[in-house]
């Protein structure tokens, strides 16, 4: 599956109205929100039509999966936007994560855990909001919202101390940087380490921890909490170090803008498991035979010099280690 979907869900009492634009979207919030409700109403008219006098408006099949007969009913979908109720443990399990991975429908999974084995975006988990009576059917109307986003830090932060997820061409970048202004850089050597490397990190030092928004979703809720905890830390959170260098303009490229912008008319779900994977694919291919041609393992000189180095820096406009 491709695009971004709506999805229109409701009956005399209550109305859901959102957009789905990845293969994996996340609901988390409080009880009695209307999490549950949401998916026993799709549910209701995938089993009864009509009869259910439940209304579901979208271009793709919207289905429910559940229990222990789970694989079982996967197996018999293709294209659809698949609903999954808060209570099913198999989402936590790497055979599920194996299995959606070669499939190309999009999933929204309610889940108040993080979902480890899932390469969810941060900015694809959402809580539900009631806004009130919708026109004259009385209806209450229910919209998704964001919970987190790209960046929590506010204004400029200046580091003394930067930490990246990985080992790869983000932190040999950020490394560089931090070697030539006598500042500190460490790697995570993997987003699981996080939370560790936060923990460890004294008051009097001013951090910043670098990840790739795009596959941290599962991560997010504890190092939010931890952050919390910490005012000295802030947490800047990009797609990936591949789409900060296709959105600093570096590479001339009409198309770019556009994949930039309108991500998910380009990426196939059941070719890529996160975005990720997908920013690092067309920046490869972007650059491939050009002196700034890509790998992930180690970082081409070019982007540590001159005009390269500072359209990403600019990019980073809240981090000042010019």
């Amino acid at each position: 599956m491709i695009g971004k979907h709506k999805v229109i869900v409701q009956n005399k009492r209550i109305r859901y109205e959102f957009e789905i634009i990845r293969n994996i979207t996340i609901l988390q919030g409080d009880s009695a929100t209307g999490k549950t409700t949401l998916v026993e109403m799709i549910e209701e008219h995938m089993n009864r039509g009509k009869d259910s006098m439940v209304d579901v408006q979208c271009d793709k099949k919207c289905v429910v999966i559940g229990g222990s007969t789970w694989k079982g009913q996967l197996s018999e979908i293709r294209d659809s936007i698949v609903f999954i109720d808060e209570g099913n443990q198999f989402v936590l399990s790497k055979e599920f994560a194996k299995i959606i991975q070669m499939t190309d429908n999009y999933y929204v999974i309610v889940n108040r855990e993080g979902l480890p084995n899932l390469p969810y975006s941060v900015t694809e988990i959402y809580g539900i909001r009631n806004s009130g009576k919708f026109g004259n059917l009385k209806q209450t109307y229910q919209y998704f919202y964001k919970l987190y986003n790209y960046e929590l830090a506010e204004g400029i932060i200046e580091p003394n101390l930067i930490i990246t997820e990985d080992s790869n061409s983000g932190y040999q970048f950020f490394k560089n940087i931090c070697d030539e202004k006598g500042l500190r850089c460490y790697s995570a050597n993997g987003k699981s380490n996080i939370a560790s490397l936060i923990s460890n990190i004294s008051d009097n030092e001013v951090s910043l921890v670098v990840v790739d928004g795009a596959a941290f979703g599962s991560e997010i809720n504890k190092i939010k909490i931890l952050i919390s905890k910490k005012k000295n830390i802030k947490l800047y959170l990009p797609e990936s170090f591949e789409w900060i260098i296709l959105s600093s303009g570096v590479i001339n490229d009409s198309e770019i803008k556009n994949i930039i912008n309108r991500t998910y008319n380009y990426v196939e779900s059941s070719d890529y498991f996160s975005w990720e994977q997908f920013f690092y694919k067309i920046l490869v291919e972007k650059t491939n035979g050009t002196y700034l041609a890509y790998s992930k393992s180690k970082i081409n000189d070019s982007y540590l010099h001159g005009k390269a180095r500072e359209a990403i820096l600019k990019i980073i406009d809240k981090v000042n280690v010019k």
